[in-house]
């Protein structure tokens, strides 16, 4: 299998808690350039000592230190510190004041994420949110590394599933989306599902179905199983 790489760009994150240090990470795992803000500089410490990307100490939504960060030039930013009014704030200056299309807000009360969605800024809810579906917000569809087959038409993905699907049965899931559940990761080690395996509270499903199709498969696992 292969898999899918692009050309780095430069990627501005806000807060350096343990979503933004994992998020920092996985994209300078990839080959991005990298720079990430906290108003706390001991939050680094998160990054290890083998991180190359910079850290800037300073406020999120403070225009000079996003400039610091390099703002003028990201091609994304992601506001995950803990309050939604910064991080809301800070991903509104990133897109209207500096001109960034790529920008995601991480928002703790789902109550607020639809208001935010009406303002363009794409949310991801704490409960559901993971460092792949954080970068697949933040990034055009396919050009997150994903195992494919070599015509590229074939794609093996993570898909998070609305909660409603905990307790529904390996077969519930692929009759409703038409793809396949590859394997499950379940408190830390992968399990190959029977027909009859049921989705619990923690796992983390993978799928496998054809590229076209992915977008739909998620679709449809991010909301409640439709009924009989």
């Amino acid at each position: 299998m292969q898999r899918c790489t692009v050309k780095a760009v430069h990627f501005v994150i806000m807060g350096c808690g343990r979503v933004g240090s994992a998020l920092a990470l996985a994209l300078e795992k990839q080959g991005q350039d990298v720079a990430i803000i906290d108003r706390e500089a001991a939050s680094f410490r998160r990054l290890g000592p083998d991180f190359d990307g910079r850290r800037v100490t300073g406020i999120g939504f403070d225009r000079d230190t996003l400039v610091q960060a390099g703002i003028e030039n990201a091609y994304a930013f992601a506001a995950v510190s803990s309050g939604d009014n910064s991080n809301i704030l800070a991903a509104r200056v990133a897109r209207e004041t500096y001109g960034v299309q790529n920008v995601v807000a991480r928002i703790y009360d789902p109550g607020r994420a639809e208001i935010y969605q009406r303002l363009g800024i794409p949310t991801v809810a704490t409960v559901r949110w993971t460092a792949d579906r954080m970068i697949r917000r933040l990034m055009p569809h396919g050009a997150v590394p994903q195992y494919t087959d070599p015509s590229g038409k074939v794609v093996v993905a993570e898909v998070h599933a609305d909660r409603a699907w905990i307790g529904q049965t390996t077969r519930r899931i692929e009759e409703v989306t038409g793809a396949r559940v590859a394997y499950l990761g379940r408190l830390g080690e992968g399990l190959i599902p029977r027909v009859d395996t049921v989705l619990q509270d923690g796992d983390i499903l993978n799928v496998i179905c054809p590229a076209a199709q992915l977008d739909e498969v998620e679709r449809l696992m991010d909301r409640v199983p439709p009924t009989d």
